[in-house]
Parts: C-alpha cells; structure tokens; sequence
C-alpha cells in the first residue's frame, strides 16, 4: 500500500488516500473495486480477526440469508458452488473469505482495528481516525461498510443484569454452552428466531419463546443445488447469468405490492395465511401466531421449520408482556415466574443509532449523533452536510424488502469511485453535499413511504425511527432506479473544497459553500 509510517517520535499517525471502515460485503465491495480501478492507496480497518461483517458475526444455530445465493453475491464475482438456493452462514462467509484472496485485498487489511473515533480536520481535509488498539491513521476520504446489522440491540428489561444462569444475544451465540436438556427463555420473533429456535428446539427441556408480535411468515423456496447445475455454472457461466438475472426481476416485481400498489399485499397474505394453517393444526396456536397487520408492514420472512417448531409438545408461545428478569425467571405482568437456565435474545439489532456518540465528529467537530438527533438521513444514503469526504454504504434509507442488499451495495460503491474520480478531475481536495440537495431528496423519499405498505399496513416496526417515527431505513421502489439515481456524480449537487499548499495543490476553481469560485490553491470553504 502507498502509505508511510510516521516516526516513532513524531505524531504518530500513518497517511493513506482512503480509509474503509469494515470488511463485509460493503468494505470489501468497496476495496474490490478501488483496486480494479487501479487504486491501492487505501486501508480497511476491521475490528476482529477476520473478515465477512455480519456473515461472520452472526453464526447462531440454522444461520442463513432469506435471498437467493445467486443474488445474494457481488456481480463482479459469481459462485458456481453454491451448495443451495439459500446460502447458510458459513458457505457466505467462505465466500468473502475467497474474495478477499481472488481480489488481493488481503494487505490492505488492518485486523484488530476498532475505531474509537473519526474526527475531520478542517485545515488539512483529512479524516484524523484512531483506533482500540492505539493506531492512529489519516486520510483524505472516510467509507463506512459498517452496515446496520453490526451493533446488537439488547432490550429494556428491569432486572436484565440481575440473571445468573446463561444469557447471550443471537449475534453472539456461546457454542460452548450445551443447552441439551435446558430451560431455555427466548425472547424476540425475528428474523433470527425463526431460524434458530427450529434448531434447539428438539434438544431443549423446555423452550418458552415470549412473543410481542407475530411475524408473516412466507413458504422457503430453499433447495440443494443439483452437482449438474454447479458444473454448468462453471463451465457455461452464462447460465447463472440467466439465473441470477431471472431471479433478480421475480424479487424486483416485489416492489409493486411494497411500495407502488400496498392493496397487492392482500393477495400476497393469502399465501403467508394458507402456510400458516398447513403448519399450525391447533386452531388455538394458530390464532397466536396470526398478525393483526397487513403483510410486508413489517419484514417478511421465510421459513419451512419455525411453525412445527411451535408446535412440539416442549415449546411454548408466551405473549404476555414481561416485568422483568430475575435470578433465575422470566417474570410476565401476569405475575407469572417463568423458570429458566438460559436466556436468549433476538432482539436484532440498533439500525436507528448506527454510530455510538463520540465515533464520527464532522465539521466544526459536530457529533453524527447529534446530526441525526431527530432521526437519520443521507443524500443518496451516502453523504451527509457536514461531513466532507465521508461516505456511507447501507446508509439511511438503502434498505430493502424485497431484493438483495448486494445490488444497492454496488450501486453505492460505484457512485464513491465516480465521486473519487471527478474530485481528481476538478483537482478538489473534498466534497461536501449541499443541505438544500440533501434536505429536497430526503423529502421526496419520504413522500414515497408515506403510501408503502411500511406505512399504511397497520404496524410499528424497526423500519421507523423511534424519535420522528420516518421510515428511516428502506428504499421506497425499484431498485433499478437507486442504480439510476447513483450512476453519475454531480458536483452540482456539492460544495468544492479548494487543495491546502500544504499539500502541493495545483491551481483549480473550486466552489466554495457560500457558491463563490475560490481560484487560489490555498482557498478554504467558509
């Protein structure tokens, strides 16, 4: 890499063009593409030991993604050995692993690097970042692939601290902890649940899952991907091609019942309700797993294991709200103790909060918290005033119900390397979105969502931020049109900042945030 180590005496810190925060899908993504765009000066800064983001944090019991692996991959990289139609965890991360090494991106890695904080410096337009374990770096552009699926989120529960059996957060499950012949509290229905309560239900004395609100769930279309397909994929890459295109547009068709026509997801709850009744003969269990709100309010999931789960004779469904947690109970506002060895959360995880207070600091040192204080929002889900050469990836308002999240990851990507391209073009030492361009896109996004089903079916979920109640977190339509909105880099849309002498700038009209043209080197925004 194109970076010098400061001496030991100096203040210490190593230079590097760009620095990426994470090493999931995201930052890799992200590093991938800089190096086939012939760029090598940068730095990916991962807080464990090895790569893979939520694909290695997350590796719970049934782990798996609720996309199709063939869409569920970077297009640059296709997988011919896919063992299923829905990848399992350790298959996913075996395969960041692999493009990590089939993309040399391997000594750009910087592992046991937790950021402690970013902080821009005005003067110099560099991103100051320090680390856990005491390093210190500079650079000109800071990335985050972060993610929202990073930071777990633990609930509100009096007495939580007070237990004194086992109690861990799906993300981070204990597998040296036997819960063979266990009391086990699972608290949560989520995404998650669903895919590991199948899996230690059989094993488990007792498993009592406290339930506020029933998912839809939808029939899994999982199955092994026959050897004569994997030799095809190899041989005749153009058939997954044909596949990963054809299951692209089936789940973008999606987006009609979602976002542009909610009264769809009527026909669609038809199916979620004829699954239901196949798999839950007790009408009395069936009536509890029934949601009181639309399908696709909240996230759809996918599972053919979860409701058999529910219905063997050692699980119970507990909707009764909890007061709180003792020694060794679950304790419900009926007064009920619950006894139990184990607790474990699927509660998800923080998407409104994704940066603790203290970690980003912009312009006029300005918290990101304190930016986001009446909720999150980014231009594009990528940039944000105040912050100059800050870029997210699976920023605000980039998530998705319906297609793969890898699709809006590259659609990101590529914007960052057109915006890295025509700041060496315009010779300009950082770029800041104007407030007015990101202000105006944020209010026609929410416009959007006000008619999607996250809005209209009846439901308080995730998706909506707690202090403004704004669907903070999806794409409101087509994926196909964020790709549109993200295929070009308008410097129209930003603020120019001028190159220091310090840093041998040539000469070069840059526009400053008031609008004026600054045609001197040493020119500063104000």
């Amino acid at each position: 890499m194109n970076a010098r180590t400061m001496p030991p005496d100096a203040a210490a810190s190593i230079d590097t063009d760009v620095a990426i925060i994470g090493s999931g899908f995201a930052g890799l993504g992200m590093a991938i593409r800089l190096r086939q765009s012939g760029q090598t000066d940068f730095m990916i800064a991962e807080k464990a030991d090895s790569v893979g983001g939520t694909w290695r944090d997350n590796h719970y019991p049934g782990c798996a993604c609720d996309v199709q692996s063939h869409v569920y991959s970077f297009s640059f990289a296709p997988n011919p050995r896919w063992t299923r139609m829905f990848a399992r965890q350790p298959e996913i991360r075996s395969y960041l692993e692999e493009c990590t090494t089939r993309f040399g991106v391997q000594r750009h890695l910087r592992f046991g690097h937790e950021l402690v904080s970013a902080i821009y410096d005005e003067a110099s337009h560099r991103w100051q970042l320090r680390f856990a374990n005491g390093q210190q770096w500079s650079a000109r552009v800071l990335v985050s692939g972060m993610g929202g699926l990073s930071r777990a989120a633990m609930p509100n529960i009096p007495g939580i601290e007070n237990f004194t059996g086992k109690s861990f957060h799906s993300q981070h499950w204990d597998h040296t902890y036997s819960l063979e012949g266990k009391r086990v509290a699972v608290i949560g229905t989520g995404a998650s649940a669903i895919q590991f309560v199948p899996q230690i239900a059989p094993s488990v004395a007792k498993l009592e899952l406290f339930q506020r609100t029933p998912p839809w769930i939808m029939p899994k279309a999982d199955r092994a991907i026959k050897p004569i397909e994997q030799w095809l994929f190899k041989h005749l890459p153009f058939t997954q091609k044909i596949m990963r295109t054809g299951l692209y547009w089936m789940l973008e068709s999606r987006v009609l019942g979602f976002a542009i026509h909610p009264s769809l997801m009527k026909t669609v709850q038809k199916v979620a309700e004829r699954h239901l009744r196949r798999q839950v003969p007790d009408p009395k269990l069936r009536a509890t797993l029934t949601p009181n709100y639309t399908i696709g309010c909240k996230r759809v999931l996918i599972s053919n294991d979860y409701f058999p789960a529910l219905s063997r004779p050692n699980v119970s469904v507990v909707t009764t709200g909890i007061t709180r947690i003792e020694s060794d109970a679950v304790v419900t506002d009926d007064g009920v103790r619950h006894p139990v060895d184990c607790v474990i959360y699927g509660t998800g995880f923080q998407i409104s909060d994704p940066f603790p207070r203290g970690v980003v600091l912009g312009r006029d040192g300005v918290d990101i918290v304190d930016t986001w204080r009446d909720g999150v929002h980014a231009y594009l889900g990528s940039t944000l005033p105040g912050y100059p050469n800050f870029f997210m990836i699976v920023g605000p308002n980039t998530g998705l119900g319906h297609n793969s999240m890898v699709y809006m990851i590259e659609s990101q990507v590529e914007y960052i390397l057109r915006a890295l391209q025509t700041m060496r073009t315009e010779r300009a030492a950082a770029v800041e979105v104007r407030p007015q361009v990101e202000r105006a896109y944020n209010e026609k996004i929410q416009k959007q969502l006000d008619r999607a089903i996250w809005s209209t079916g009846g439901c308080t979920s995730w998706y909506l931020d707690p202090r403004s109640g704004k669907n903070t977190t999806l794409w409101p339509g087509f994926t196909w049109r964020f790709r549109q909105a993200t295929s070009s880099f308008s410097m129209g849309d930003y603020y120019a900042y001028a190159p220091t002498a310090a840093h041998d700038a040539k000469l070069a009209p840059v526009q400053d945030r008031n609008g004026v043209t600054a045609t001197t080197a040493s020119a500063e925004a104000t």
